[in-house]
């Protein structure tokens, strides 16, 4: 298990549920925190609570980061604070329907706290974790990043946004000191589905994880340096998933391409 020491993690959506776990797991390992929401009285019953357990420096700063300026405020920090060595990107919203049933309004908002505020906050952190060699990004995407068809694609695609930004970020940056991981859960227990209108409790039971059992193996994968970390994948299907990476690897240099394929050729009517 990674210990820290004079480090500090920045968690965003850190009032409640998979953000509200990461800030109890990590400040018992020794970060300082720094907890960005909207609910600042949750934000900081945690803190107190989390302060009289592990004797940590907590900061509790409310901001909605679908806000411009609350974005930019955040995103400065990392820049201004060179104690800051981890970012857990983690908040986010579903919707209450799809791309064709719900108000545009709602799409917007998703699109702005599911992919524009993580993207920022990952290139703020980004620049300067690999300016002084080391540091690290959790992003909280989603198993629905690889079955679209499963669920609403506005939400699913914002997570597969997310996978991909880590795959290119740690390719690009890893010999550089970035260490970038996207965190897969399956079905998790937190009041996300509450808030889009969903009941948790009509999935099948077996298919939904306890909020602390995702976040510990998370960690696991974080300490193992993985870029994708997968909790609910059983071991006997993981062959597959590396297969499917190894085959999405092999086509990568022939998806560019000065020649048609021959299959999209007109062929002359007999």
């Amino acid at each position: 298990m990674t210990q820290a020491l004079n480090q500090t993690a920045l968690i965003t959506g850190g009032s409640t549920g998979i953000g509200a776990v990461y800030a109890d797991r990590l400040a018992h390992r020794g970060y300082d925190l720094i907890l960005v929401a909207r609910d600042q009285a949750r934000m900081e019953a945690l803190a107190e609570r989390l302060r009289g357990e592990t004797g940590r420096t907590i900061e509790v700063v409310r901001a909605d980061l679908t806000d411009r300026a609350d974005l930019a405020r955040v995103a400065e920090r990392f820049a201004s604070d060179p104690a800051i060595t981890l970012l857990v990107n983690n908040a986010g919203l579903s919707m209450t329907g799809d791309a064709i049933s719900v108000d545009p309004i709602e799409i917007e908002r998703l699109v702005a706290l599911n992919i524009t505020a993580p993207t920022v906050l990952a290139g703020a952190a980004g620049k300067a974790f690999v300016a002084r060699g080391e540091g690290a990004i959790i992003n909280l995407a989603s198993v629905l990043a690889l079955i679209p068809e499963m669920f609403d694609g506005v939400y699913s695609g914002s997570k597969a946004f997310l996978l991909n930004l880590s795959q290119s970020l740690a390719a690009q940056y890893g010999a550089k000191g970035l260490y970038v991981q996207a965190v897969l859960p399956g079905a998790t227990r937190t009041e996300i589905w509450e808030r889009s209108g969903k009941d948790v409790n009509a999935i099948p039971p077996e298919w939904v994880m306890e909020v602390d059992d995702l976040v510990d193996a998370a960690l696991t994968g974080f300490d193992r340096r993985e870029t994708v970390t997968i909790p609910p994948l059983p071991d006997a299907d993981l062959p597959q998933w590396e297969a499917m990476q190894a085959s999405r690897a092999a086509l990568g240099g022939k998806l560019s391409n000065r020649a048609v394929a021959d299959r999209y050729r007109e062929t002359a009517l007999a």
